[in-house]
Formats: structure tokens, sequence, C-alpha cells
């Protein structure tokens, strides 16, 4: 079951939807443009292709548990 909910979120993620998780967070697809790099071994200028990347946007409440379960394990 969490496999095919998964392969509905990604399929809906490829047709370029936003997909929303209530209480959890969104996930969607960004278009990144061409950009200069540098090759931290060489330090030589690489140009990077552009691309599209995936961001995971976590909800508030999502990011409430995390900070109050850090509080009380005294992190």
């Amino acid at each position: 079951m969490v496999e095919r909910v998964l392969e509905l979120i990604g399929d809906a993620l490829i047709t370029g939807a936003n997909v929303k998780l209530s209480s959890f967070g969104s996930f969607q697809v960004r278009s990144k443009n061409e950009r200069i790099g540098r090759n931290p071994k060489t330090g030589e200028e690489v140009p990077i292709l552009p691309r599209q990347v995936l961001v995971f946007k976590p909800s508030n409440v999502l990011k409430s548990k995390i900070n109050k379960s850090m509080v009380s394990a005294g992190k």
C-alpha cells in the first residue's frame, strides 16, 4: 500500500502537479537555470546544465512536532 501511494505521488510530480500531504508537508518540482559551478578538486569552472529538482517543504505541524521532540529529548 505504501509503495502504491509513493507511486501515485511520483506520477503526480512527473506531470508537474504539486503534492500536499496534510500535517506532513508538500512536494513540488522546481526548474533550475544553467549556471557556472566550480570543480572543488581542480578549481576549474564548469557549466551546470538546467535541470528540475524535487523540493520538500515540511508543514508547520511537522516542524512543531520535531521541535517538541528535540526539546523533550534534551537535544
